[in-house]
């Protein structure tokens, strides 16, 4: 198995307070994986083999409800680690994982946790503080589907996609990957058809510019305000 490179991953809040000896012990542990566009790194109720630390691209978390609907749970960025079942004593992922982009990903075995952590007790620690900040992201979008209005829900949602992977263009924010109105639909628990409407008043009001999976934050500010504020849209 081929070494990976720790320098790679030595900044990274996974690996806060590890030596370079002790985080060269945990990566020797690991295999590099790529994942072209749009494949599945993992099924939801696959048995949980192995879990995954981002290097490159974007994944996204989604989850089937038992009537059959897509649910769009969160968006992976580089630098995240995912797929961590083992660490919430769960035999089977509870979500599809699906490269967005091409993408790259450290994979540990899902055999070498309790190892790891049993000899690292602060990957246990990391691992806690990055599922706690998902649960508390999870929480946060519950209340705003309970209590906001849909246009509200989708501002919300485009704040937080640039946020956490905007990059800076010469018109404004652009979500640093790609994402469809059918991936925002299933974000905000709203309707391609209200997600398309909401989305083409702002494109003719110069708030966002969009193509083909693309969306582009021309004026972030005021996007952020719609999040703010009551809309007075209905879903």
């Amino acid at each position: 198995m081929a070494t990976v490179d720790s320098s790679l991953v030595a900044e990274l809040p996974m690996f806060a307070g590890f030596s370079g000896e002790e985080l060269a012990e945990i990566l020797r542990e690991a295999r590099s994986s790529r994942y072209p566009r749009n494949s599945e790194v993992f099924s939801q109720g696959d048995d949980a083999h192995s879990f995954f630390l981002l290097l490159h691209g974007h994944v996204r978390a989604s989850k089937t409800t038992p009537t059959g609907e897509q649910v769009v749970m969160r968006y992976v960025s580089p630098g995240e680690i995912f797929g961590v079942a083992p660490a919430m004593g769960l035999k089977q992922y509870p979500a599809t994982a699906t490269a967005v982009d091409d993408s790259v990903a450290l994979v540990w075995p899902s055999a070498a946790w309790p190892r790891l952590v049993a000899k690292f007790p602060v990957l246990a620690t990391n691992t806690l503080q990055a599922v706690g900040s998902r649960l508390q992201e999870s929480f946060t979008r519950v209340v705003e589907m309970s209590t906001e209005q849909v246009e509200q829900r989708v501002a919300h949602a485009l704040v937080r996609l640039a946020r956490q992977s905007g990059r800076q263009v010469e018109r404004g924010t652009e979500i640093d990957f790609p994402i469809s109105r059918q991936d925002i639909a299933q974000m905000t628990g709203t309707t391609l058809h209200t997600v398309s409407r909401i989305l083409s008043g702002w494109e003719q009001a110069g708030l966002i510019e969009s193509s083909r999976q693309r969306i582009v934050l021309c004026e972030p500010e005021k996007i952020h305000a719609l999040a703010e504020q009551a809309s007075g849209d209905d879903d």
